[in-house]
């Protein structure tokens, strides 16, 4: 049986007590989405829908806050200009796109950031289900959708690059 002195105790002890202390605060901290991003067509998957012109979103996100500008031309909707706000901590978020209402949660699954959205569109309604992934480097976000409608089931994939 190995007797440790008190220095040894005491030493062992900080050292387990900053490996857990670090453990926690690298699993507490959460991807950082700030940033202006640019739809990359050519890498995305508009599904059915027609690829807009362009698309930037200038995302602003201090977890659990986030707030997102976004510029769209062309495409199936045309130009629109919005913002949105959300919170990433599961409670329900109301936005207003174009005069029609979502209400959306957002949660963390690991690094990915998992965004439920139920509204209506044009008179149809619809649910999607989102996962926001960062590249590790940061510079590429892409946002994997799947929407069900009356109109059926549709996937898209859309690829940002950091700007």
């Amino acid at each position: 049986m190995r007797i440790f002195t008190t220095g040894q105790v005491i030493r062992l002890f900080s050292f387990t007590l900053l490996a857990v202390t670090l453990g926690l605060v690298q699993a507490q901290a959460k991807t950082d989405l700030s940033g202006t991003w640019k739809v990359n067509a050519g890498k995305s998957d508009f599904g059915p829908m027609p690829p807009p012109d362009s698309m930037t979103e200038k995302i602003t996100h201090q977890d659990p806050d986030m707030k997102a500008n976004v510029v769209t031309t062309g495409g199936a909707q045309g130009d629109m200009t919005y913002d949105i706000h959300y919170t990433t901590d599961g409670k329900e978020c109301v936005n207003s796109v174009g005069g029609n209402e979502f209400k959306s949660t957002l949660q963390w699954e690991a690094n990915d950031l998992i965004v439920d959205t139920k509204g209506s569109f044009g008179g149809n309604d619809f649910t999607s289900k989102e996962r926001w992934t960062l590249s590790d480097d940061g510079k590429t976000l892409t946002v994997s959708r799947h929407i069900t409608s009356a109109m059926g089931d549709a996937d898209m994939k859309m690829v940002f690059d950091k700007q």
